[in-house]
């Protein structure tokens, strides 16, 4: 090629000399675009200047004498290649740059344990720190990680989101359904599609597989807690917890647990800040309660009328306990609440299995008798419940009305059980009627 090639190491030395003595930087060319920039220093950076796209560019190829005439020219030779071929070099340097960076990081998060980005795993951890945790409680977002951990990752965290298809996510949730987890099952695969959800809204996925499996996996076989609603039965157990001979606390909580309509997560939670003995209110802070993330740090507590029965129960349990923060402390540590595992070992203990009566079971019981024997409202109940309805007005609304007919309520509601657990004739109680029903 004319005007190519020169230079020569005689004439670049010579250069260097007379840069050095003149104490003046000189460019020298090679021609083809390839010049050799010297330094007073001594020094010599190679550069291509060349044109792409109309756009005048230049690319460093290095110092001189470490890449010697020869290579330089070699590289302007490749260079000079790409740009006839419709590539710009310097494009091309770059993307060389960030694949060996993505590949240095690649082997880093691997030797690490770690999941290589753009991989299912990556994308689901990148889904549970992001958004899931943001939405939903510590412990909510805990058993999602650990589900996927289990039961996707192993199978399908190293391959890249994009790839997955929905018989190989079937696949993947049969092997769950085939130990008989049918809820997990449907459970993962809620998560799995939300992860693919995800990865389409940043761009490693462009479809969710999950939702092409809607009918593929067996129904899970609804099961309700365990309780008990006849109240011939219902006085019996009532008798038995009264007559309970166990931890003078758990008697209390098994009592408390048929009085107050909580969850037993709630119930076990309790703290003496929250009683107001005086005014026969338990008030549970919204955080402790069954919500939404966004409803337990924002939303209203939830008042608990009490009983006098209830009242009472909690003025013989203040001396056992009162020294504690919890009203139902744990046997080993007053800084704890008691067990989840202490009211159903209580009924265990006392002969009902988990097929007889739960923890839980007691809200049921409550639900389904106090409709059915004291023939309350709906709306009074489910508010005590603390059930959520369908819009954010309607559960302001239901948190905030009906104190005085609930109070009434939960007063009934426990003389009635007294009456059971007494022996009284089982008959319909519709005392409380007419006063519940008039301001509805």
């Amino acid at each position: 090629m004319a005007g190519i090639e020169k230079l020569s190491d005689k004439a670049i030395q010579a250069a260097i000399k007379l840069v050095a003595a003149a104490g003046k930087a000189k460019t020298i060319g090679d021609g083809g675009g390839l010049v050799l920039e010297v330094q007073p220093s001594g020094a010599g950076w190679w550069r291509l200047r060349y044109t792409f796209d109309s756009k005048p560019n230049r690319l460093s190829f290095g110092t001189y004498p470490e890449v010697t005439l020869a290579a330089a020219r070699q590289r302007r030779r490749e260079a000079l290649a790409l740009i006839a071929s419709g590539t710009d070099p310097s494009d091309k340097r770059k993307a060389d740059k960030d694949a060996k960076a993505r590949k240095v990081e690649a082997a880093r998060l691997t030797d690490a344990g770690l999941p290589l980005p753009g991989t299912f795993e990556y994308v689901a951890r990148e889904w549970l720190s992001t958004v899931h945790e943001a939405k939903v409680s510590a412990g909510h977002a805990e058993r999602t990680r650990i589900r996927l951990e289990q039961d996707a990752f192993p199978w399908i965290g190293k391959r890249p989101i994009a790839e997955v298809e929905a018989p190989e996510l079937l696949q993947c949730l049969r092997r769950i359904e085939a130990r008989g987890a049918i809820e997990t099952a449907h459970r993962v695969k809620d998560a799995c599609g939300q992860v693919f959800r995800y990865g389409i809204a940043t761009g490693d996925c462009t479809r969710n597989p999950a939702a092409d499996l809607r009918d593929a996996l067996r129904p899970v076989q609804s099961r309700h807690h365990a309780a008990i609603t006849d109240p011939k039965q219902v006085g019996k157990l009532m008798r038995d917890i009264s007559e309970y001979r166990g931890q003078p606390v758990t008697r209390a909580a098994l009592l408390l647990s048929a009085l107050l309509l909580l969850r037993p997560g709630e119930l076990r939670h309790i703290e003496w800040a929250w009683l107001d003995i005086e005014g026969a209110t338990l008030t549970v802070p919204g955080a402790t309660m069954k919500r939404t993330k966004a409803d337990k740090a924002d939303g209203p507590p939830h008042v608990v009328p009490l009983a006098s029965q209830a009242v009472k129960l909690f003025k013989e349990l203040h001396p056992l306990t009162g020294h504690s923060r919890y009203a139902f402390p744990a046997l080993t540590s007053s800084q704890r609440c008691m067990s989840e595992n202490t009211v159903r070992s209580g009924l265990r203990r006392m002969g009902y299995g988990n097929d007889d009566m739960t923890a839980h079971g007691f809200r049921a019981t409550a639900r389904t008798m106090i409709a059915e024997r004291l023939h309350i409202a709906p709306e009074v109940i489910e508010a005590q419940l603390a059930h959520a309805v369908a819009d954010s007005l309607g559960r302001a609304y239901n948190r905030t009305q009906y104190l005085d007919q609930r109070r009434t309520m939960m007063q009934a509601w426990a003389d009635y059980l007294d009456r059971l657990r007494d022996g009284a004739e089982v008959i319909a109680f519709p005392v409380a009627e007419a006063q519940l029903q008039g301001s509805i």
